[in-house]
């Protein structure tokens, strides 16, 4: 399996470091010789230092801000048949790489497979009204990809895709800023191929968002957005807010 790592990375001194280290313990635990590509994205802190400092973490550059710009830098900048896109706050769970191509080598078919986030540093309450947003969102999953065939799920920094499916479907829309961007991803890949989301995948994160704009605003914000692009083609909110750790 040919894999790679997109990482893009805006001032994320504080969390940069642990990411690339669950990559770089799963890929040895794994044994899959996987590329790792850190996108800093008009860094004004210690990022690009500290991505640079870990052996064999290829970085570049990418001025113009946004996540769209930083994934596809990176993407184009691989040929690996699957890239893993994930964020820069993330943790990669053990197993996850395994997961990863179990999943493709029994459905071959797939063009793309993504799973939940766990926000390892919300409170139990937090993580609870999490999980049920989950549980009713893979019903929405269920029936837009199985009964109205009119897209499916992903989130976009727990995702893997192959290759020439994204080049396929046109590769990422630049003119989608933050919110919305994984709806399209979803909704584009899948008139290419099946689109799988599966509890089975779950990636660690940081509930920085959610703790700092609230789980309800939070939620009902990619709610409105994802039925917006599934509807509309474009999301319905334009900004966003950078929320880093202190």
């Amino acid at each position: 399996m040919q894999l790679a790592f997109v990482i893009p990375a805006y001032n994320e001194e504080n969390l940069i470091g642990s990411c690339l280290e669950s990559v770089i313990r799963e890929k040895e635990r794994s044994g899959i010789d996987a590329e790792i590509i850190v996108v800093d994205n008009a860094s004004t802190d210690s990022t690009r230092k500290i991505a640079s400092s870990f052996p064999g973490v290829r970085v570049l550059s990418e001025k113009k801000k946004g996540p769209t710009y930083a994934r596809r830098t990176g993407f184009e900048a691989t040929r690996a048949e699957f890239v893993a896109v994930i964020d820069a706050d993330t943790i990669l769970p053990r197993g996850w790489i395994d997961k990863v191509r179990s999943i493709f080598e029994r459905k071959p078919e797939l063009v793309a497979v993504s799973g939940p986030y766990i926000y390892y540093d919300l409170s139990f309450w937090n993580r609870f009204l999490v999980r049920c947003f989950y549980l009713l969102s893979f019903l929405v999953y269920l029936l837009v990809r199985f009964v109205f065939r009119a897209g499916s799920m992903v989130q976009g920094g727990n995702l893997v895709m192959r290759r020439t499916a994204w080049i396929k479907a046109g590769g990422y829309d630049t003119s989608i800023a933050f919110y919305g961007d994984d709806t399209d991803i979803a909704v584009r890949l899948s008139k290419v191929g099946p689109v799988k989301w599966t509890f089975k995948l779950p990636m660690l994160t940081s509930g920085r968002r959610l703790g700092g704009e609230g789980v309800f605003k939070t939620a009902g914000t990619y709610t409105l957005n994802y039925f917006w692009v599934l509807f509309w083609g474009r999301p319905a909110t334009k900004n966003y807010n950078d929320i880093r750790p202190e």
